[in-house]
């Protein structure tokens, strides 16, 4: 269950969304396309705006037009997102036959080889013709890239785009990614749960827990000034976040995400968390914002409200 989530992602600009698994990072994404199974997921409030104009109202025509077109997604596993039985040409254009209408067999045939050569596929006039699984893993990646920038999005969605990647293929989708926004000005909303990969990518950063938004900063002050327990304790995993002995073991969070039918009713974080009280179980804590971003929890509302009032306390 996702709730009280909002964030806002400029042109040219990457937002980062990162959590466990569990968390509803790929819920969000896929709210924002309408891509979740109904009657099992809907909206009960709230809304989503495209520039400027409402994106969620469930007009079939209007989210056709938006999808593929104005927002892209590169889904999490290529090989599952991919159809086996046609030819990536006939993939590639199946998006410039319905955003392109105006575009002849030919000419969607060029557009499509030269979205593969885009994106770093060798010899393009043959590969146009082959099947998904005649692709390396990396290569199946690319193809997915530029199936969805085929209809020139403004918004591209990246779900975890280089989980199932070695990490000589990943560095380089990491990179063809922000040459191509770079290229073409696209907001994107990059989806993982490695910080260290959010920190090349992103601009801004969104850590969420638990179906919520628990802390919310630019790439620089999460990283040297995390404030939440949650953000503060994935940071810590990371194997060159602190200098450590050889053979060292990481920090580890106790505990696991709650599952949807068993939502605390104070914070979410509360089980895992060594500052919660029984505030923190009772009561959940507002998205508060701060000098350098947002953030929910009652600890840090403490500690903040006897920094300003005077009193020393010990984080």
């Amino acid at each position: 269950m996702v709730s009280d989530v909002s964030f806002t992602i400029a042109a040219g600009q990457t937002l980062g969304l990162v959590g466990e698994s569990g968390c509803g990072k790929s819920l969000t994404a896929m709210a924002i396309v309408d891509l979740l199974p109904k009657p099992q997921v809907y909206q009960s409030g709230g809304e989503i705006s495209f520039n400027g104009q409402r994106i969620d109202s469930n007009d079939p025509k209007a989210l056709k037009a938006l999808r593929g077109k104005k927002v892209a997604v590169i889904f999490q596993d290529p090989m599952t997102a991919l159809n086996p039985v046609q030819r990536t040409g006939q993939q590639i254009e199946e998006v410039l036959k319905l955003h392109f209408p105006k575009m002849d067999k030919s000419q969607r045939r060029q557009r499509s080889i030269q979205l593969l050569n885009d994106v770093g596929i060798p010899s393009p006039e043959n590969r146009i013709d082959a099947y998904p699984h005649q692709f390396s893993g990396g290569m199946r990646q690319r193809l997915m890239i530029a199936m969805a920038l085929a209809g020139e999005p403004d918004l591209l969605i990246a779900d975890e785009p280089t989980t199932a990647l070695d990490v000589t293929i990943q560095a380089q989708i990491v990179a063809l990614l922000k040459k191509l926004q770079q290229e073409r000005n696209m907001a994107m909303l990059f989806i993982t749960h490695d910080l260290a990969l959010v920190s090349q990518v992103s601009d801004h950063v969104v850590v969420m827990y638990a179906g919520k938004i628990v802390e919310q900063q630019d790439v620089p002050h999460i990283f040297s000034q995390p404030r939440h327990p949650y953000t503060k304790g994935l940071i810590a995993a990371l194997p060159a976040a602190v200098a450590r002995a050889p053979k060292t073991k990481l920090d580890a969070m106790p505990g696991q995400v709650p599952s949807i039918d068993a939502m605390p009713t104070g914070c979410r974080f509360a089980n895992r968390c060594e500052y919660a009280n029984e505030r923190c179980e009772q009561e959940a804590p507002e998205l508060t914002a701060h000098e350098t971003g947002e953030i929910s929890c009652h600890h840090w509302q403490t500690i903040n409200e006897a920094s300003t009032s005077g009193v020393s306390k010990n984080v």
